[in-house]
């Protein structure tokens, strides 16, 4: 993983997130859709669907799912759940 700015936020390369992808759907494809749905919430959730979920479906289903929300927070700051 390469370093954003602020070493606070790791970012993660296309490359790295096609890789998981493919190997989400193979979990997928082999009837695991837990260990699917597992892996996909690792590749961060873009800033701008980050906002519209919060909006639209709630904090508590961002934070209590367990999606990376690393680019959302590395753009609007750390509180930005909370504002």
């Amino acid at each position: 993983m390469q370093q954003a700015s602020n070493p606070k936020f790791a970012t993660m390369t296309l490359d790295e997130k096609l890789a998981i992808g493919c190997k989400a759907v193979e979990l997928s494809k082999a009837g695991d859709e837990e260990g699917y749905f597992r892996l996909i919430k690792t590749i961060p959730m873009p800033p701008y669907l980050a906002k519209i979920m919060k909006e639209k479906v709630g904090v508590d289903f961002l934070v209590d799912g367990g999606w990376n929300l690393s680019e959302a927070e590395a753009e609007f700051g750390l509180n930005w759940l909370s504002n």
